[in-house]
Order: C-alpha cells, then structure tokens, then sequence
C-alpha cells in the first residue's frame, strides 16, 4: 500500500476536519464497496492458477496420473487430487 500525503490528495476543508479526529497519525480510507479486487487479479495470478489447473485436468482426462501430474507441475499428490476432483470444474 501507497503512502500519500493528505495535504496534496484531500481539499483543505476536508483535510481541516478529518484533523479534528486524527492528527499526525497513519489512517486506512478503504474502497468503496463493490470495487474490491479478488486476490490476484492485479498481478495475474488469478488467471496463471486457473490456466494450470484447467491443462492440469486436460492431462488427467488424457491419461497422465496424479504422480506424474504432480511431479510435472510440482505441486503435491493431495493439491493435485483436489483440482482434477473438485466439483466446480464437472
């Protein structure tokens, strides 16, 4: 998280109340609700994870076993268990 300075991002009226309540300490203004992102959808891990884990289940229906998948993607028997077994992909 990004540290800026109240006094270049707020207008001095609010700035002026906001220092009624808290002065000269760091203070957290979340986002709006709604506009939240998911983990990973900035850095694209999101995406990367859901990409391997749909070739993961294209190998398994293909005929590559759990330890082979495992081995390959070097993600352990029961990690790979759970993808290529989980309900949300049927």
């Amino acid at each position: 998280m990004k540290y800026i300075n109240a006094n270049n991002a707020l207008p001095k009226q609010l700035l002026v109340e906001i220092q009624k309540y808290v002065q000269g300490q760091l203070i957290y203004i979340p986002n709006t609700e709604g506009t939240r992102k998911k983990w990973g959808e900035n850095s694209g891990s999101r995406e990367y994870i859901k990409y391997r884990n749909e070739k993961i289940c294209e190998e398994f229906t293909t005929g590559l076993t759990i330890d082979q998948l495992s081995e390959k993607y070097c993600l352990s028997v029961y990690s790979i268990q759970k993808i290529v077994y989980s309900k949300k992909r049927r």
